[in-house]
């Protein structure tokens, strides 16, 4: 058997002329003979001719008949049909060529008659019998039957007979002639015929030929097999040997760590071998002429080599491709026999012999396109430079980007290795964007069973170019854009269609060689890719059906489980009788049954639940299955094309385009970023696991500083309600928040957080996807915002109580601050004339103030400051500890660092043997539990200290006690849970560690309450501010004078708490928003945490930041806030605060004047003016009202207020140069307001590494926790069972490998790494995917700090647990570098 292109094929041909006019239609009897159900030539009796004939006189058509090597073919071999239409006689140069050219002519004409006067016809007629051609004469007005005139020379009579008589005869008659020897012919050899042009003639065809021609010269003489090996070297061996070592990285056992950077050594030799080997003659070659030639010539060469190329496999790959069959159809018959011998195992190693050899004869342009590919990935991934004389290799990209562009189809994934070349192809796509922008694409992928029909339905349906023939299947994925026409471009959302075409599923040769697996991982692929995939079913075998729909049902429920949603329509090829409406109800309520059927089993397969096909997609039996007629009417290879496949085709593509108008599609960026996130995924086993979707990523990271934005639009202006309200309590004019007032006061800002919500939702250009989160975000606001009007009505609730708990000495307050004013204006007109120095005053003031703080004090106790090292003690006592113990603890100091510890093993008790069994490395559960309880109990604590009311009340020892006790009792029941002993000393440590922990809120509180409460401070605290109003009256000065100074006194106190609480609000704003560490979602905060830790090589700030991680983020952000406040933006700060009491400045004069001017008004007192005067401010500064029946005297308020303004002056000017420090004493800090902003969010550690889940919402419930990249387990002291070796691997190198581990739950039961997840609800939660890439931060800590690791733990890195030659060229520069990376997931 030989195949070969029709053009250079050597067969018979039998032309048809027409010699003078005649009734008969020739091209209907030229039908009759080759096929009588078909018009292979249109004539003057078809549907819509007429009888007129206007362009066809002189063209000659040709067609073939082919025998299908049955009985009943009309002829045993090929044969050319040639008609030349219209009159022979009057178109000599096309009648002399045809008639030259012919095997057989056969003429048409009318009767021959003695002493007829056409010489011309006769004449003709003479020549051809003359001529030695074989001649059949057709004799339109005679009815005899056939008369052989002589040897070749035949007549026929036509008149009153049937046209299947006529052909009948005929078939015969030209069998007889071509039985014997006659003259072939080869269209091919037309072109040398004086007179013809042909298109090879054309300029621009002969320069496409010339240089596909070069480059064939240097193939010529090698065997197809051989070429590939010999000028295509990247993509032989070395790729699928690449392909496997890549493929082995997610399946490692043993040393891990090291086993990995042995495979990426193996995988960079690989490459360097293939930057070596590239470079053959033709490739340069082609390179050269795919960079120099013009567009149109390069069709043409493209197109030549193609032809080219395909003419040399054919003797080859037919011949292989017999022996496939005949070998494969011995194997099935092996196989249906259930034979089990050796002898069906050498069949199928002979057939996969074959089958090897059939990949390296199959030789396409796809091939040398692969190789570019390969040449190019090779070079990328060693970075190495172009050397002279070799192509570019960065320019290999654009020169593909530019064919695809013009329609030609590129590989996606290399069938032969099964793999996708993502550098190559994500190069490719970044050339197409850049060259046509970012435009919308709707990817139509096609599924279906080899040789369905799927390439020959995508061609006819978009005029596409994707190898059709049963000799060369689709092998892999191809992709080709096919542009959406400006005509119906509106009713698009998108600029292209990008179909996806694959190799069939359960092709031949892949059959035996993990065939499923393959097929599986094809359709995930292709299914993930598509906004919508097309199922091509062929013919309606129940068997072969049910494989594919397992493969397509398995891979849409991996879609769904992965929150991508694409749509699939069914088509059902071949279908008999396409007609019948009740079979194809009948049809479709099959297919439904079968999909709901392979949906329950891929269900139990994925963990799952669905019952039906309908739970995995949307999905209609009735709309989205889609019945084609056979394409051929009849047998091949004689059958004409089925107008109802036509009809089918064109249903079809307006349903995908209905369905596709509904779709946005996805951006050519979104469809490469897919494409690396599905075939990373499909790497691993678990593909639902590891599948990580940047995109969602990427926005959901968007969405997360966006959030950020919105809660501190709310915050801020909750804590500008809350500073106002606080003012008012403070002034006595507020005594009851009432949580609707807050509701309505946050009105405003919450509905336009609401509306910019709205509009990002619904205006942003991925709003596809966001909508997964918009009710999350939503309800999270509405949380955050309810939770800040209830937090603030709380802080202002416990204010009100404290002011009421403190009302019976602010009456005192008032009363004694009369007293003090009275006191101090009778001393001062005693001593009027009689004191000559300031010192003989302040003698005077002093010896009068101490009797008058006695006096007003003499009926209040004073508050004792706290004894908190004492009290420490006296409660450690009382639960039983002895004395040495507690003193040795405290002297040592270790307990301050309990929490930071590696190694808790000397505090197990010496009486078992556990200390032992520690330092051999099996306490591992055990210490990792002793940490946890040390992190639960100090939380406890520390929450059960902050609820008691030491701010109102005071501080109480019992407060301890009943911590201490607490701590006592957890630590036997954590005694009890494990089944060994604890020392003294831990219980000792551990209580003293929460009562340090717990000091500095104590005392700060009680400081407080003090402050509030303690009679005899409050009183000593005013003693400055009257012996200077003392001074004042012995001064002279007026009443107007002295009340000026009051004011001015108190303005003072005030104006510096309202200044550095807003300045503190204020600079918490500005570095929201400016600060790079502070202004992005909490991944952001943690990539700056990082790089400072790094910067300063703190092995302790690790520690920390390792166990508590949010305490070291907390130190962090108060280290940076003082940094800008300080250090690197003073000048800012000091800007801002000088704005802020600007702002009051004006505020108070403003107030001054109102008040003035009402009082001269209504003719009242110095008491209405002092009461107008802080009614003004009650929003913006506290002021303690006194009685001014000391100052009734004034009457000049103009006077008063000058001079009030005189102090204040001095007063502003003594606030403006305030250090920004002082902000530390006032109720706003911009390191607290910044923590509550930035540390409001998820915290959970990894089980395995302890990297930080770095989610932005605290609790992000059904997301799972993660990270963009984990740790070595070596940073949280993970080692190997039984042994002292530290652990070194990855989490995420860990659950792509074959390995396990013990979880802490379970310390005896062996979990799969790759089952992480059932290990228990600490693992559950947590999304683990397996990936190849390491953050060289990481790697480079262990190396940095592995002796402290190592003492800090107490175990080794050794043995299975060495670190990595390679972890150890990492620099620190690199290090902090690397962190970007976690920005580009």
């Amino acid at each position: 058997m030989k195949s070969l292109p029709i053009c250079k094929a050597e067969t018979a041909m039998v032309s048809f002329l027409r010699l003078g006019s005649l009734s008969l239609s020739k091209s209907q009897l030229m039908n009759t003979l080759i096929n009588d159900r078909h018009n292979t030539f249109f004539h003057r009796n078809c549907p819509g001719s007429t009888k007129s004939r206007h362009l066809m006189d002189g063209v000659a058509e040709i067609a073939w008949y082919c025998p299908a090597g049955k009985p009943n073919d009309a002829f045993t071999d090929c044969i050319a049909f040639c008609n030349l239409h219209g009159d022979a006689l009057q178109i000599e140069k096309q009648r002399d060529i045809v008639m030259e050219k012919s095997s057989v002519n056969v003429v048409l004409v009318p009767t021959l008659e003695k002493g007829d006067k056409s010489s011309a016809l006769l004449s003709r007629i003479s020549a051809l019998l003359k001529s030695p051609k074989p001649l059949i004469i057709l004799l339109a007005d005679n009815d005899h039957g056939v008369v052989k005139m002589k040897k070749g020379k035949y007549k026929m009579g036509l008149k009153d007979r049937s046209l299947s008589d006529v052909s009948e005869e005929l078939k015969k008659i030209i069998g007889d002639i071509l039985s014997g020897p006659h003259a072939s012919f080869q269209l091919e050899s037309m072109a040398e015929v004086s007179g013809i042009r042909v298109d090879e003639d054309d300029k621009v065809c002969k320069n496409g030929k010339s240089a596909a021609t070069q480059i064939m010269n240097l193939l010529m003489g090698l065997e197809v097999s051989k070429i590939k090996d010999a000028f295509l070297p990247c993509q032989g061996q070395l790729w699928y040997n690449w392909c496997r070592i890549n493929k082995e990285r997610y399946h490692l056992k043993g040393h891990i760590e090291k086993e990995k950077c042995e495979k990426q050594k193996e995988l960079m030799q690989i490459r360097r071998d293939q930057c070596t080997a590239s470079g053959s003659e033709p490739m340069k070659l082609f390179i050269k002429r795919l960079s120099s030639l013009p567009s149109t010539d390069k069709k043409y060469f493209l197109k030549w080599t193609q032809i080219l190329i395909d003419a040399l496999p054919t003797n080859d790959l037919t011949s292989i491709l017999q022996r496939y069959d005949k070998k494969w159809s011995e194997v099935l018959a092996l196989k249906n026999k259930h034979d089990k011998s050796d002898q069906l195992k050498r069949k199928q190693t002979e057939l996969d012999q074959i089958s090897t050899e059939l990949q390296s004869a199959t030789f396409g342009l796809e091939h040398i396109f692969r190789e570019m590919g390969q040449i190019y990935e090779a070079h990328a991934s060693l970075q190495k430079q172009t050397q002279r004389g070799q192509p570019d290799w960065s320019k290999y990209p654009e020169l593909a980007a530019e064919l695809m562009i013009s329609g030609h189809p590129m590989e996606l994934m290399d069938g032969d290795a099964g793999h996708v070349p993502l550098t190559w192809i994500s190069s490719l796509l970044n050339q197409v964007i850049k060259k046509l922008g970012d435009k919308r694409v709707f990817v139509l992928s096609v599924l279906g069973v080899q040789s369905s029909g799927k390439s020959t339905m995508m061609n006819a349906m978009f005029g596409l170019q994707f190898a059709v023939s049963a000799g060369r299947c689709t092998k892999g994925a191809f992709m080709q854009l096919v542009k959406v026409s400006e005509e119906i471009k509106k009713d698009f959302q998108f600029d292209y269609v990008l179909v996806v075409d694959t190799e069939g599923l359960r092709a031949l040769e892949l059959e035996g060689n993990a065939s499923l697996h393959h097929d599986n991982e094809l359709a995930t692929f292709v299914v993930g890719l598509g906004n919508m995939t097309l199922i091509n079913i062929m013919g309606e075998n129940p068997a072969e059906m049910q494989d594919v729909l397992q493969i397509v049902v398995q891979a849409f429920m991996r879609m769904k489980k992965v929150k991508l949603s694409p749509s699939c329509v069914f088509v059902h090829q071949n279908v008999t009788d396409i007609a019948a409406a009740e079979k194809n109800m009948d049809g479709k309520r099959r297919l439904q049954e079968k999909l709901d059927q392979m949906a329950k089993l891929a269900a139990k397969e994925e963990v799952c639940d669905a019952e039906c096909f309908s739970d995995v997609i949307a999905f209609d039996v009735q709309k989205d299955v889609k019945y084609f007629a056979q394409l051929w009417e009849g047998s091949p290879p004689m059958a004409p094309p089925n107008p109802g496949y036509s009809e089918s085709i064109q249903e079809l593509k307006t349903f995908i385009l209905s369905k596709a108008s509904q779709s946005a599609g996805t951006t050519l960026s979104q469809f490469k970023n897919k494409i690396h996130d599905l075939w990373n995924a499909l790497m691993n086993e678990n593909f639902v696991f590891s599948f990580k979707n940047t995109l969602e990523i990427a926005l959901y990271r968007k969405l997360e500083v966006q959030y950020g934005n919105w809660t501190w639009a709310l915050r801020s202006n909750m804590l500008t309600i809350e500073n106002g309200l606080y003012t008012r309590i403070e002034n006595g004019n507020l005594d009851k928040v009432e949580l609707n007032y807050l509701h309505k006061e946050m009105n405003k800002t919450y509905e336009e957080i609401k509306k910019a919500m709205t509009t990002y939702f619904n205006d942003d250009k991925d709003k596809e996807m966001l909508v997964q989160w918009r009710g999350q975000f939503e309800n999270k606001i509405k949380e955050f915002h309810d939770e800040q009007v209830r937090g603030v009505k709380r802080k202002l609730d416990e204010l009100i109580q404290q002011k009421n708990a403190c009302k019976k000495l602010d009456d005192k307050k008032t009363e004694f601050e009369n007293k003090l004013l009275q006191k101090s204006k009778e001393l001062a007109h005693q001593l009027k004339d009689k004191a000559k120095d300031e010192e003989e005053l302040k003698k005077h003031f002093d010896s009068v103030w101490r009797g008058l703080v006695r006096e007003l004090t003499a009926d209040t106790k004073p508050i004792e400051d706290i004894n908190y090292e004492e009290d420490q003690s006296t409660v450690l006592q009382e639960l039983g500890f002895e004395w040495s113990l507690i003193n040795e603890s405290k002297r040592s100091g270790k307990y301050k660092n309990i929490s930071e510890v590696g190694d808790n093993s000397h505090y197990v008790s010496h009486s078992n043997k556990m200390v032992k069994w520690l330092s051999q490395g099996r306490g591992q559960y055990e210490q990792q539990l002793i940490r946890s309880l040390i992190d639960d109990v100090e939380k406890q604590s520390l929450d059960a200290i902050k609820s008691k009311p030491v701010a109102t009340r005071g501080y109480s020892l019992t407060y301890l006690q009943e911590v201490a006790n607490n701590v006592k009792k957890k630590v036997t029941e954590f005694e009890l849970e494990i089944k060994k002993a604890l020392k003294k000393e831990f219980t000792v440590d551990l209580i003293l560690y929460v009562f340090h922990r717990a000091e500095s809120w104590l005392s700060e509180s009680h400081k407080k309450f003090k402050g509030n409460n303690d009679a005899l401070s409050y009183v000593e605290s005013k003693k400055r501010q009257y012996y200077n109003i003392f001074r004042s009256f012995c001064k002279g000065n007026s009443s107007a004078v002295v009340l000026g100074e009051l004011m001015c006194e108190k303005l003072k106190a005030s104006t510096v708490e309202a200044v550095c609480n807003k300045t503190a609000i204020d600079l918490a704003g500005e570095m929201k928003c400016t600060f790079p560490a502070f202004s992005g979602n909490r991944l952001n905060l943690e990539k700056h945490l990082l790089k400072s830790l790094a910067e300063k090589e703190d092995f302790d700030g690790f520690i920390t930041y390792i166990r508590h991680p949010r305490k070291q983020a907390e130190a962090f952000i108060k280290e940076e806030v003082q940094k800008y406040i300080f250090t690197d933006n003073n000048d800012k700060a000091q800007n801002i605060l000088k704005k802020n009491v600007e702002d009051i400045k004006t505020r108070v004069s403003q107030a001054l004047f109102d008040a003035t001017e009402k009082v001269k008004k209504q003719r009242g007192d110095p008491d209405m003016w002092v009461k107008e005067f802080s009614t003004l401010l009650k929003d913006q500064l506290t002021f303690n009202s006194f009685c001014c029946q000391n100052f009734s005297d004034i009457n000049n308020f103009d006077f008063l207020k000058v001079e009030t303004e005189k102090g204040l002056e001095s007063v502003i000017k003594e606030v403006s140069s305030l250090s920004l420090d002082k902000m530390e004493e006032f109720r706003m800090k911009p390191d607290q307001i910044l923590i509550d902003q930035l540390c409001n969010c998820c915290w959970v550690k990894c089980p395995f590494c302890a990297a930080v889940c770095t989610n932005t919402l605290k609790d992000h419930s059904p997301d799972d926790h993660s990270v963009p990249f984990h740790r070595s387990a070596a940073v949280k002291g993970f080692h190997y069972r039984n042994t002292e070796i530290l652990s070194v691997n990855f989490c995420t190198t860990n659950v792509a490998s074959d390995g396990g581990f013990y979880p802490r739950e379970d310390p005896e039961k062996l979990i799969p790494h790759k089952q992480y997840r059932t290990a228990g609800p600490r693992h559950a939660n947590w999304r683990i995917t397996p990936d190849e890439s390491k953050l060289k931060y990481w790697t480079w800590f262990v190396c940095r700090f592995q002796k402290q690791l190592e003492d800090h733990y107490k175990l080794k890195f050794q043995g299975r647990g060495e670190i990595p030659s390679e972890w150890k060229t990492h620099s620190k520069e690199e290090a902090i570098k690397s962190l970007d990376e976690m920005f580009n997931l």
